[in-house]
């Protein structure tokens, strides 16, 4: 824990922490090591003593003053933690501050009014991404090994690939959201980690998934028996929003890879995800604006106090009639279905998550009301992400190479509701060809 203390104050420039409790996390530190070395605890905490993040957004942490990146919301410490918070403590994770978030969680970068400007470790002039890029910088950056992340419309995948980092945004329902289960953001926002290798990501996932409290089946929890696939390609992403020529030949390279050990490829054409995309795009976009409303009419908020952008997205979410509310939340179903029709086909779907590398600060600005140029700037960025999100689907992004600047080349792998052991399964395959050399310092020490 001291490490990673030290590594905040070193690592401060790349504002990744918005808020510091080093109280509090070397309390939790001594309470974990207080444990016996003969006491059984010590062998089924699968994290034990590990120092890690919360982000500023998300499922409340007792004594963590979450504000969502915003200068409207009281910086009170929570109370309570919830159910996943429990479970981060329970696996002997040791919390000690809050990540960087954009206002409301509300871009695919990390620059809020109310904080620092988060930086990507690889290079301090780039966006590490959003909005859990305050959590992706630090894990980068050697300040933590895994931190708590969420994702709504790409928020752990789309840092993840900025950072070089494991990304899994799990299937709906697979984490727990309660106690108080509240269909937030009616169902696309998911929460889990974000770290460095997948051997964590898995651990995170058996110590924190299943049995939440809410409409949802039982995940399972053993990986699936190894089998031949059918992956699903996908090498292109359109006119409207195209993806650079290095971006799309890692996904054939990764589509080799696996074909090398028996699994069948079967091409995927761009206009057969088209309509999907665009929809989901469009349900992710209204969703958010309709959150936001909601929230600011049950609440304390002083909206004058709220960047403009988040200002414009909460009008038009008041603004927005009934029945488009519906038909937008009638597409989130129609997406499942018809993507479900897409898996009758293949087993898994190999795409690009961002069109390119990642993108210099500041060029996601919220000093502006523009709610559709904002959407349109991230779809071009991330034009796969909120499928995912939309449909239900698990999701997971790892690097799978360098590109000529030495940053990381993402690839997302995406398999339908209930299959994130597949998905982890494939990227621990892609894991072991090391195509992706990291250059990040042990964790807890500045180098």
């Amino acid at each position: 824990m001291q490490a990673s203390l030290e590594a905040c104050n070193t690592f401060s420039p790349l504002g990744a922490i918005a808020y510091l409790h080093a109280e509090k996390g070397m309390q939790s530190a001594q309470d974990i090591n207080a444990i016996g070395r003969d006491d059984p605890l010590r062998t089924v905490l699968p994290f034990f003593g590990v120092p890690t993040l919360a982000k500023n957004l998300g499922a409340p942490f007792r004594g963590f003053p979450a504000a969502a990146g915003s200068h409207a919301i009281p910086r009170d410490a929570g109370e309570a933690d919830s159910d996943l918070a429990l479970r981060f403590r329970k696996s002997g994770l040791c919390v000690f501050g809050l990540t960087t978030v954009p206002e409301f969680g509300l871009s695919l970068a990390s620059e809020p009014k109310a904080g620092e400007i988060c930086r990507n470790p690889l290079n301090p002039a780039l966006t590490p991404g959003g909005s859990s890029g305050g959590a992706a910088a630090a894990v980068a950056a050697g300040i933590v090994a895994i931190a708590h992340a969420t994702d709504a419309g790409g928020s752990i995948r789309v840092p993840a690939a900025c950072c070089g980092l494991v990304g899994l945004k799990p299937s709906r329902g697979v984490m727990p959201a309660g106690p108080d289960f509240g269909n937030h953001l009616g169902g696309i926002a998911s929460e889990f980690v974000l770290c460095r290798s997948v051997r964590d990501a898995s651990t995170a996932f058996g110590a924190l998934s299943g049995g939440a409290r809410g409409p949802f089946a039982p995940v399972e929890q053993s990986p699936p028996p190894e089998r031949k696939l059918r992956i699903g390609l996908l090498l292109d992403t359109g006119s409207e929003h195209p993806t650079d020529v290095m971006r799309l030949a890692v996904i054939e390279e990764a589509g080799r890879a696996l074909e090398r050990d028996g699994h069948r490829i079967v091409p995927v054409e761009w206009q057969t995800l088209e309509k999907l995309v665009a929809a989901s795009t469009r349900a992710f976009g209204d969703i958010i604006c309709v959150n936001l409303a909601e929230a600011a009419a049950g609440s304390r908020l002083d909206l004058s106090l709220l960047e403009r952008l988040t200002q414009a997205a909460t009008e038009r979410g008041r603004r927005m009639p009934a029945v488009d509310v519906w038909t937008r939340l009638n597409a989130m179903v129609l997406v499942s279905r018809d993507l479900w029709r897409i898996f009758d086909d293949i087993d898994c779907l190999l795409t690009p998550i961002l069109s390119s590398g990642p993108l210099p600060i500041g060029s996601f600005p919220t000093d502006h009301s523009d709610i559709d140029l904002h959407l349109q700037r991230m779809a071009a960025f991330a034009p796969l992400a909120s499928l995912a999100n939309i449909s239900g689907f698990p999701a997971l992004t790892l690097a799978f190479g360098a590109d000529i600047d030495g940053l990381p080349l993402p690839v997302q792998v995406m398999a339908p509701m209930g299959q994130d052991r597949l998905l982890l399964q494939l990227a621990g395959r892609f894991e072991r060809e090391e195509r992706w050399q990291h250059r990040y310092p042990v964790v807890g020490l500045a180098q």
